[in-house]
């Protein structure tokens, strides 16, 4: 009985320390994170992946950039393409995702005013000239002009630094919410468009969203103060420009906020929607509302601008729409993290914003779900405090799992029927909470398998690895089993030569620093295994004995750092008048045994198979092609967001069909504009060697040599093709390198 009452009193402090969180007297950081999650998953399970038909989105895209020219483009060609999208394709509403901060000096008009107050000031001809002229090249001017009695709407940034520019006017003057709960987001400074376009633009927005602390957006402000006064999203003035040209004097509709309670002075009082015409939006105390995503990236059409400036699309095909104007190049970096992709365009976040507006389809989380929420924690938590303790463990397990499916279940239903966002995390942790306190007392007994456990898995792999298999003992086995792994072998080039320059007290420490390293970035940076040391080799693999989905991109991305971290290991090295050392790096991917092998009297955890021994001969070759590292076939496909360059075909010894080898450069969001141009211009060059054009080759090739005199492959490459041309190989050659060596 005694057991019991201290199991329910503890059970009694949990559930007050969820209500305490939910009733917001504190708040918990990973309890939030759980409820980001969640809300994550269920937006994601119910996205309707289908966008509303009135709003495109027309993209300033690479293609974009490639025929019209890098970003901002000038002034009169915005002019041009406003003039058209409204005479000619007849938009209904424009937006600019942009901010037009500084004037356009692109026409030549300053120097052109330099020469008529210098050296032409006395030419009648070009004073002449020049005063026809100079309208057409003042380009601020032409841009604000095409938007002039047109829905155009502009967007700027608020920030709490300098100020910029001009802004439009408050939405909302500054005792709107005197006397409410209505902690709206504050800034004090803002960056905005140039005032000619303020002045000609019909409505303007601010663009800053709410980042959450894991850097996802998943609200954005409808209402931001500054100085006082209330200032209106872009996404809500496209909503009030749409809905202004459905009314006859085409006047945008006011803003009222809403609240639960007439009365300002006691009672419930917090903000919870915004009234804007026939609209009315669920909002948040901040004024924030939740975005509705549609659907993942693309899910709204996109229609790229280089098409509109060149006609290619039919004019009907815009008629009547809501159009944004916005990037989704990366170059412009106007890309945010979201609840449905990591990478997604800001401007598309926009698009799903107003589209929620006007299709009345913003999720709604009102004041009274943390009332609800305290209540389900008190009720539920008190049934499960005196329930568990007095059942078995099997009753107690059904009855946990029947509290979090009603829990789940009710916040499904509301989402889905209701459009409300209950709050589940503390009632899902509570329940856990309580059932795993309950439960301690098993653990004692399943302690004695994971000691057993990590006393066999603990001499093979990390120990971080260890604690993830004891989390689940009963799913891993040491047995032998086939599995696609990820293999890599790292080897100290020369290093017969650095260790007879070495006292063997200095070998030692030399050595041992090394493969310190280089273990800490395999085990502890990208979660590999660490198989055994080989002298001064290295072999790892990943995939085993945890599954790893990204076995091949871990492995690529550990040979990358090792490479980088012997540049800052040979430092020091130098530093103490050692020798720098150089590794070559062979990773491999495929099928092969992993598990405990060997003999009586010596086992170990480890993998054999053929990719085992290419990832082996890979290493070898490395030294051969003068690069870092060289990896298989199988190793590139499965790692997809890897830049790799293709170095040659080759047959290794033990192998006799043939085995495309490439050298990992960097994951692809790393990867620079030259170094991109760089490997186009390599395989533009291989392509040339295995069509045995060696001029062209050899010409490529010399040029590359001369551009990147650091990197060997253009020389190997270029010897070879001298080579040839002397020899020219025979008939129906495929450019295959054999390697009769290990």
């Amino acid at each position: 009985m005694k057991q019991r009452l201290a199991r329910i009193l503890a059970g009694f402090v949990i559930t007050l320390f969820f209500i305490g969180h939910a009733a917001e007297l504190y708040r918990v950081g990973f309890i939030d994170r759980l409820e980001n999650i969640i809300y994550d998953s269920r937006l994601r399970m119910t996205l309707p992946d289908k966008a509303d038909p009135r709003i495109v989105i027309l993209d300033i895209d690479e293609k974009s950039l490639g025929e019209v020219g890098r970003w901002p483009w000038n002034r009169a060609l915005m002019a041009s393409l406003v003039d058209k999208l409204f005479a000619k394709y007849g938009v209904r509403v424009l937006g600019f995702d942009v901010v037009w901060a500084e004037p356009d000096q692109s026409s030549g008009r300053e120097v052109l005013d330099a020469l008529s107050g210098a050296e032409l000031k006395d030419d009648p001809r070009f004073a002449a000239a020049y005063r026809r002229l100079r309208p057409r090249l003042d380009y601020d001017a032409l841009f604000a002009a095409s938007m002039q009695n047109r829905p155009v709407v502009l967007g700027y940034y608020l920030s709490n630094s300098l100020r910029a520019n001009a802004l439009p006017d408050p939405v909302l003057p500054g005792q709107a919410f005197a006397g409410r709960d209505a902690p709206i987001t504050r800034w004090t400074g803002y960056t905005g468009n140039l005032s000619v376009y303020m002045r000609a633009a019909a409505a303007a927005g601010h663009f800053n969203p709410i980042v959450d602390d894991d850097g996802i957006v998943r609200r954005v402000p409808l209402l931001a103060e500054l100085d006082g006064a209330y200032y209106e999203s872009f996404s809500l003035a496209l909503a009030r420009t749409w809905l202004a040209l459905e009314d006859r004097d085409h006047r945008p509709p006011a803003v009222h906020p809403g609240f639960p309670q007439s009365g300002a002075q006691g009672g419930y009082s917090r903000l919870e929607w915004l009234s804007v015409g026939r609209l009315t939006i669920p909002v948040d105390e901040q004024a924030a509302a939740l975005v509705p995503y549609a659907g993942r990236r693309g899910v709204f059409e996109y229609v790229s601008l280089a098409d509109v400036l060149a006609d290619r699309i039919p004019h009907d095909r815009l008629k009547g729409r809501l159009a944004i104007v916005g990037a989704s190049a990366p170059a412009l970096l106007d890309l945010r993290s979201t609840p449905v992709e990591n990478v997604y365009p800001g401007v598309e976040i926009c698009a799903n914003l107003v589209a929620g507006m006007l299709n009345a389809a913003i999720k709604m989380r009102p004041g009274y779900t943390l009332g609800a929420e305290v209540a389900f924690l008190f009720v539920g938590g008190l049934v499960l405090s005196l329930l568990i303790p007095v059942l078995s463990a099997a009753w107690a397990t059904a009855a946990t799992a029947l509290g979090l499916a009603l829990i789940t279940g009710l916040g499904l239903v509301l989402w889905s029927d209701a459009g409300i966002v209950l709050p589940l995390a503390s009632s899902i942790l509570m329940t856990v909470s309580l059932y795993t306190m309950n439960m301690a007392y098993g653990y004692f007994v399943e302690t004695r398998t994971r000691r057993q456990v990590a006393a066999r898995f603990g001499e093979y792999v990390p120990p971080e690895v260890v604690e993830q298999i004891l989390s689940d003992p009963v799913r891993y086995s040491m047995e032998p089993r086939a599995a696609e792994l990820t293999i890599l072998f790292a080897d100290v080039r020369g290093f017969t030569g650095i260790s007879e320059a070495l006292a063997p007290e200095e070998l030692r420490e030399y050595i041992n620093q090394y493969l310190t390293d280089m273990s800490r970035i395999i085990r502890a940076g990208h979660r590999g295994t660490l198989d055994k040391y080989i002298g001064d080799a290295i072999m790892a693999f990943w995939g085993a004995p945890v599954e790893d989905p990204q076995h091949a991109r871990n492995g690529v991305l550990a040979a990358l750092e090792m490479q980088r971290e012997c540049k800052v290991l040979n430092k020091k090295l130098t530093g103490r008048g050692w020798p720098a050392l150089e590794i070559g790096v062979g990773v491999n991917t495929g099928n092969v045994r992993v598990g405990d092998m060997g003999s009586q009297a010596r086992r170990a955890y480890t993998a054999m198979g053929d990719a085992v021994n290419v990832a082996s001969r890979l290493e070898a070759r490395t030294q051969h092609y003068g690069v870092g590292i060289l990896a298989g076939e199988a190793t590139r496909a499965a790692a997809k967001d890897v830049v790799f360059r293709e170095v040659d075909r080759v047959k290794v010894k033990g192998r006799d069909t043939a085995l495309t080898v490439y050298e990992p450069i960097g994951p692809e969001n790393e990867l620079s504009a030259e170094r991109r141009s760089e490997l186009r211009r390599w395989d533009e060059a291989l392509a040339a060697y295995r069509a045995c054009a060696w001029d062209v080759a050899a010409g490529k090739l010399e040029a590359l040599r001369h551009e990147y005199p650091g990197c060997s492959l253009y020389g190997v490459f270029a010897a070879r093709v001298a080579q040839l041309r002397r020899n020219p190989p025979s008939a129906g050659w495929d450019g295959v390198t054999v390697f009769a060596e290990k």
